[in-house]
């Protein structure tokens, strides 16, 4: 694709055959695909849409290396409308670049080319808003690296939806999905007070990694205090904080966060996390921050979810969420 120069990307291997002139418009509808000529031509996109479809480098077994292509599946089964909000979603142009392009057995070099088309994107569409559909959080790292090269005079801070600190020993476990947020601290590319994690609860989080957030000075706040001061209001203390001391926030969620209840089709599930309707609250208020400039969702392995691919279902209620109200508040606001 021209659009793209030389960057590690590549159509997508699923897409929808689209109906744009009709009333009733479904995701499938309305999501570009960028490869196609006309939407080739086009570099002023509201939002840009990255599949990471990495999984090799998680800790666990895993298959969402698959979750970029069920989720592109699921979009017929989704309105461009919110009865919520009483929005629709058609407001906004919104294109699907494609998938970066993984090697079959070098990690590392996944990773450096998931880092090159972020810094292409952010070059190439410098007005649009990245969505980045993972495979597992190891991808972070590189999205938020590819963003800081893109961007080298801007300092990021992290919100971070996640059951795990993600803070693990790179010594002794790489480049992970359980070292993400501990390979940006290393390096200097974001630092550990600009880190805010939200989600954590029960038994998942050893205490070498509550030091290791402790010495990095990681701000956590574990779900149970979340609940106490609601979690609107937790989410908005910490991107009103994040905001007084960086120039752009990044955004991570690992699915994960929620309740094994709702949602199994994750590696790491785990009982005690969030709702459905907390994290669809707490997205809807991410929605809103303007310093907000990127978003990723990561660690949905379709392979072992619930016949109705209720994760996979979840996971596209949650970006669509976020997209109401990245609408409402930024381009209907005035």
């Amino acid at each position: 694709m021209s659009i793209y120069n030389n960057a590690p990307i590549k159509p997508a291997k699923f897409s929808w055959s689209r109906n744009q002139n009709i009333e009733d418009l479904k995701v499938s509808d309305w999501v570009q695909p960028v490869w196609e000529t006309e939407a080739n031509k086009n570099t002023d996109w509201d939002v840009v849409l990255i599949g990471a479809p990495l999984s090799r480098s998680s800790i666990s077994v895993s298959g969402a290396s698959e979750f970029p292509d069920y989720f592109r599946r699921s979009w017929d089964k989704f309105s461009t409308y919110n009865i919520d909000e009483d929005l629709d979603l058609r407001a906004l142009s919104i294109a699907d670049l494609g998938d970066v392009m993984m090697h079959y057995t070098e990690i590392l070099q996944s990773h450096r080319n998931i880092h090159d088309v972020m810094t292409e994107v952010c070059r190439r569409f410098p007005t649009s808003f990245p969505i980045t559909i993972g495979g597992d959080h190891s991808i972070t790292a590189q999205t938020v690296k590819g963003m800081k090269a893109a961007f080298p005079d801007k300092t990021i801070g992290i919100l971070q939806f996640d059951t795990h600190l993600d803070l693990r020993s790179t010594e002794e476990h790489g480049p992970t999905n359980g070292t993400p947020i501990r390979q940006l601290l290393e390096v200097g590319v974001v630092k550990g007070r600009h880190v805010h994690n939200l989600g954590l609860h029960g038994f998942f989080n050893a205490p070498s990694l509550i030091k290791a957030a402790k010495i990095y000075e990681v701000q956590y706040i574990p779900l149970g205090h979340i609940r106490k001061q609601g979690i609107r209001e937790t989410v908005t203390a910490s991107l009103e904080k994040l905001q007084k001391e960086v120039d752009l926030i990044y955004v991570t969620v690992d699915i994960d966060v929620l309740d094994i209840a709702y949602a199994q089709g994750v590696p790491a599930s785990t009982p005690g996390g969030m709702r459905t309707d907390e994290l669809f609250a707490a997205l809807s208020e991410v929605g809103k921050c303007s310093a907000v400039k990127a978003i990723d969702f990561v660690c949905i392995d379709p392979t072992k979810d619930t016949p109705a691919m209720a994760t996979v279902k979840t996971t596209t209620y949650a970006v669509l969420t976020f997209l109401t109200s990245y609408l409402r508040s930024r381009k209907f606001s005035s």
